[in-house]
């Protein structure tokens, strides 16, 4: 695994799995005993004209990518959550070594989730 395939499964396996779960569970909230305020908003939600249904799916989508981004920003060292005295080093470690993912000389992880837009 590289820095590319880490991203595109985290785009994939995280980004849009959590858009996808969102939605559905908007539409349809899982469980015998949804509590009130879930039953609220998906009342609300399928409500909705289609139109304005398809903002909302674009705002969780929006908000999800977001997300993602600024914990890879973090990652990556762009966004620091500390006094910028250390980094963090994000590894995969395969049977043939260790391959840095958030490697400070190529291209952000941040950049690659961007860029596969």
């Amino acid at each position: 695994m590289n820095s590319e395939d880490f991203v595109t499964a985290i785009s994939r396996y995280v980004k849009d799995a959590a858009i996808e779960d969102t939605i559905a569970n908007l539409k349809s909230p899982p469980g015998r005993r949804v509590p009130p305020a879930e039953r609220i908003r998906s009342d609300w939600y399928n409500a909705l004209p289609a139109a304005d249904a398809a903002q909302v799916d674009g705002i969780i989508s929006a908000a999800v990518h977001e997300a993602v981004f600024g914990l890879l920003a973090v990652l990556d060292g762009a966004r620091t959550v500390d006094d910028g005295a250390g980094r963090f080093e994000l590894s995969y470690l395969a049977p043939e070594g260790r391959v840095l993912l958030n490697d400070p000389q190529a291209i952000g992880l941040h950049d690659l989730l961007n860029a596969a837009k």
